[in-house]
């Protein structure tokens, strides 16, 4: 019998304990030192010591036991079904859902009580809530989850957290006190306990009711009337700012240099002083570039009330040079192991590129290579003149390719520094292959809106004013611009003041604009999102959708008339139901197979449509 290591034994003893609390015997365990996870019954939790310190010990427990309670006491259909779209609101509706089943086995066991503790203190340690200075840099998620994991437990705020939960926990309990006292009498009960965690996030404005969108609409406008006008002072501090806004987190705390930052931190009832349309409570969505432009596809009923507050910024302008080496160092940190990915990448691709261009050979010329299979006519006829080859080529078109990178607040953490990651690697390797890349991003100015939403409060709040934010673009590579003089731009999606909302049907326009420019024959834009279009403040106060439909209308356009060829890349979401050509990766191991498959078949099959 081979003897096992203390650890082999720690991880069969784990393993059952997982399946017993689960109730399910296929749960397997994992070692991993990257980020914990699970896939079904398949758990990865952190690994320990060879010598079993007992807090790893504890925190492999922890993990392993809320994967498992989940497993037992989670209906994951039943939770997607009701699932609030805004991002914001879907994140604090995840993270208080897991609160919920935790807690109901930390309530019956001691033992798992004390290995989740350990792992909620593992997790806290690494969220921005122990680096928050004021309530704008609190992630709204994590101060729920912690607040309702009190009330669920008795437990009390990890200690690193505490000075963060301090910021806003007079406001989180002043709106929503009294429905922690709700939650914990519906417990046992999934579908009763995440009504009441929506009507929460509704009284916090982060989401509104599916049934009434209209009425909820014409409330917000009312609150933001106030806010908004309070919103023009352009230094103004987050005072009382609503967590919410805080979430986009870095966003004020960064203080991009005008009034929109600051504002994203005031909130509605509050009426703290920042930018129109900021208030807090409507959080972040994916971002969004700038205004409409070029071959606008005709009919579309979409509207922007005013272009003049835009903008179309280089990388380097958001961000000094100190900073911006600061953030790519950190970029290369995330990279570090990847760099054999680079030169693998770049081989297939080429390989599959050359393959292409089909080259042929001018035989009897009077020079060039020499032709071996004529050399038997030399050996019989002595007399006759060498036989040369010439290879001559197929021309091979010339060929762009966009990444336009979506730069919201739902993008924050892991899937930003996958889309960085993915624009790094992905340029690299086009480049090597003799392929001009530009590197686009979008987002937009501020919170809820901005100057445009002040505009548009100022002329008496004109109904279906149609987008009511500024947008802002991002280039962080030019297409003529070499990738080693480009890549320290790339560092600036790591900046957490950068990530806002978004409005991709007119990023997906002004990409698209800038290809139909360009003298290369074959153009491709790669949309590399969430696919998800958020901007509070415009759909507040126009039909429901509105965001949606208009980049439904896009994408159809420029898939059935546009010469340039459209490929999007969801990161952790299913982008399919907006992009005909798509594939979801969830992590950046995925990129040697599923995008440079998805790029090499658009570069060997799709031909662009004639334009007529």
């Amino acid at each position: 019998m081979v003897d096992q290591s203390p650890l082999d034994i720690f991880k069969q003893a784990l393993t059952g304990a997982a399946r017993a609390i689960a109730r399910d015997g296929e749960v397997e365990i994992a070692w991993s030192a990257d980020v914990p996870g699970a896939a079904g019954n398949r758990f990865r939790v952190p690994l320990p010591g060879r010598d079993l310190p007992q807090d790893q010990v504890t925190e492999a427990r922890g993990f392993a036991d809320s994967f498992a309670l989940k497993l037992r006491h989670h209906d994951a259909g039943l939770h997607a079904r009701a699932a609030p779209p805004e991002p914001v609101a879907r994140a604090c509706y995840d993270a208080i859902e897991q609160v919920r089943y935790e807690a109901l086995g930390a309530n019956r066991f001691g033992g798992i009580r004390a290995n989740l503790d350990a792992a909620t203190e593992l997790r806290t340690a690494s969220d921005k809530i122990v680096r928050a200075q004021n309530s704008s840099e609190v992630p709204l998620e994590t101060a729920l989850a912690l607040l309702v994991r009190e009330a669920l437990t008795g437990e009390p705020v990890p200690a690193k957290a505490r000075g963060g939960i301090a910021l806003v926990r007079d406001f989180l309990e002043d709106r929503v006190g009294g429905d922690f006292a709700g939650l914990a009498e519906k417990i046992a009960d999934q579908e009763a306990f995440q009504k009441l965690a929506l009507d929460m996030l509704r009284e916090l404005d982060l989401t509104r009711p599916t049934d009434a969108p209209d009425e909820s609409d014409s409330d917000d406008g009312e609150d933001d009337d106030g806010a908004d006008d309070d919103q023009t002072g352009d230094d103004s501090d987050d005072s009382a700012g609503d967590p919410q806004a805080a979430e986009m987190a870095g966003d004020m705390a960064e203080g991009e240099g005008d009034a929109d930052t600051s504002s994203e931190m005031a909130s509605d009832s509050e009426m703290s002083e920042g930018e129109p349309g900021d208030e807090g409570d409507a959080p972040n969505a994916p971002q969004r570039p700038n205004r409409p432009q070029g071959e606008i596809p005709l009919g579309l009923e979409y509207k922007a009330y005013t272009t003049k507050f835009d903008e179309v910024v280089e990388a380097p302008d958001l961000c000094d040079a100190e900073e911006l080496d600061r953030l790519r160092a950190y970029l290369d940190s995330q990279l570090t192991g990847l760099q054999g990915v680079v030169t693998r990448l770049a081989n297939r691709l080429q390989r599959r590129l050359m393959a292409q261009q089909n080259r042929s050979w001018d035989f009897d010329q009077e020079e060039g290579v020499l032709d071996a299979a004529r050399l038997s006519r030399v050996v019989v006829s002595p007399g006759m003149a060498l036989s040369y080859k010439v290879e001559r080529d197929v021309e091979f078109k010339d060929t762009i390719v966009t990444l336009l990178i979506d730069n919201s607040g739902s993008m924050r953490g892991r899937p930003i520094s996958i889309a960085a990651i993915s624009a790094d690697i992905l340029a690299r390797t086009l480049e090597r292959c003799g392929v001009k890349t530009e590197i686009l991003g979008f987002t937009t100015r501020a919170w809820k809106g901005g100057q445009s939403r002040e505009a548009w409060l100022a002329d008496g709040k004109p109904p279906n004013p149609g987008r009511l934010n500024d947008l802002r673009h991002i280039i962080y590579k030019q297409a003529d611009e070499p990738w080693r003089r480009a890549r320290r731009n790339l560092g600036l999606m790591m900046r957490e003041g950068l990530l806002k909302e978004n409005i991709d049907g007119e990023a997906l326009m002004w990409a698209h604009s800038r290809l139909l420019y360009r003298r290369e024959e074959r153009r491709i834009l790669m949309v590399i999102s969430d696919g998800a279009p958020v901007d509070d403040s415009t759909l507040s106060v126009n039909s429901a959708g509105y965001l949606e439909a208009h980049l439904r209308s896009v994408i159809d356009w420029i898939e059935k008339f546009s010469p340039v060829q459209l490929v999007a890349i969801g990161i952790g979401h299913d982008v399919t139901r907006y992009y005909r050509r798509a594939v979801t990766i969830m992590d950046v191991e995925q990129l040697g197979g599923t995008i440079m498959e998805q790029l090499a078949e658009l570069f060997e099959d799709e031909k662009g449509p004639k334009r007529k």
